[in-house]
């Protein structure tokens, strides 16, 4: 080992003397080789394994509403546990990078399975408006780090969010489908134009958000299938 690594590896212990790096979900202590989450958290995760289920329970939430190929969620979503504490830590405490991993993370487990037919990956927009309080796109963030799994492109451009909207977290179900109606453009059709599209979002409570946004892909003859972070059971 050099001699400049031996004293980075120094100052990052007398740092974390100061200012220790905690775990996002817990609270724990991280080692040098985790970040953000630890090992116990992580393999704690509830995943759900829908992508290797056909007609599974985030397909079916969709039936009767659009045409959805295949659809999947990376976990289960519940109330006071750690996915929770993931989803509010990429979305509201300014940690994208940690929404990249977890897209990595999903990607790693599609590969290889349904959703290899994947042509181009769309991730769902936030208005001008949020995406500058933010500073970034969460599900966008999600999008790039499924897409480092599969090795698919990823189009910002297809789709874009041209009316701001109240939040949906306290609505119920029809107020979540009258919140999104109409909020959501095509920008370029040629893009997705006859290609199987993969739309990416943080978390699929009533699908109100992801059904506004397949009718306008649907619009420009694609093919749409759907994965989430999370879903609420």
């Amino acid at each position: 080992m050099s001699v400049f690594a031996i004293l980075r590896s120094w100052l990052d212990d007398f740092a974390s003397l100061f200012f220790p790096r905690l775990c996002v979900c817990c609270g724990g202590g991280l080692n040098k080789a985790e970040r953000d989450v630890c090992t116990d958290c992580l393999c704690s995760l509830p995943r759900t394994r829908m992508h290797e289920i056909e007609a599974n329970l985030v397909e079916v939430k969709f039936f009767g509403r659009v045409d959805v190929s295949l659809a999947t969620s990376f976990l289960f979503f519940e109330k006071d546990t750690v996915v929770q504490k993931l989803l509010h830590e990429i979305k509201y405490h300014d940690n994208p990078l940690l929404a990249e991993r977890l897209g990595l993370m999903f990607g790693t487990e599609l590969k290889g399975g349904r959703f290899e037919s994947v042509d181009v990956i769309v991730p769902v927009p936030l208005h001008e408006k949020r995406l500058k309080e933010r500073g970034y796109n969460q599900s966008e963030q999600i999008a790039n780090g499924i897409a480092k799994a599969l090795g698919k492109p990823v189009a910002l451009s297809v789709l874009a969010r041209t009316k701001g909207n109240e939040t949906q977290t306290k609505k119920g179900a029809y107020e979540r489908w009258e919140n999104v109606r109409g909020i959501f453009s095509l920008m370029d059709a040629e893009l997705v134009k006859g290609k199987h599209v993969l739309l990416v979002d943080d978390v699929l409570t009533t699908g109100a958000t992801i059904e506004a946004c397949v009718e306008v892909l649907a619009s420009a003859e694609a093919s749409v299938s759907v994965a989430t972070i999370a879903t609420v059971q």
